[in-house]
């Protein structure tokens, strides 16, 4: 999987840069969020409670999808402002304890 940044806006009004990208994944099944979320972390740097993947939309049988993620300057502002489905679907899922009976 690649990800091709094509455009970064700073947005100060609410204080984020909004991410425009492509995501080419040939031969491969459509990756999760979180998989193209820890790709845009290393490859852009940054904390990764501050970056929130909005959406990615495949190309019907391109291998390429087209993505918007948002990159906040706090946690406080990325809490405030997101949609709770939003913060859901950018949430390392929990591993839950094995209780031994």
């Amino acid at each position: 999987m690649e990800i091709d940044i094509k455009e970064q806006v700073e947005n100060p009004v609410l204080n984020r840069t909004e991410i425009h990208f492509d995501c080419i994944y040939q031969g491969e099944s459509t990756p999760k969020v979180l998989e193209i979320k820890n790709r845009l972390v290393a490859q852009l740097d940054v904390d990764k409670n501050l970056l929130v993947v909005d959406n990615v939309k495949p190309s019907f049988g391109e291998g390429k999808a087209n993505g918007y993620a948002k990159l906040y300057d706090s946690e406080e502002k990325l809490v405030q402002i997101e949609k709770q489905h939003v913060l859901e679907k950018n949430k390392e899922p929990v591993k839950e304890e094995e209780s031994e009976e």
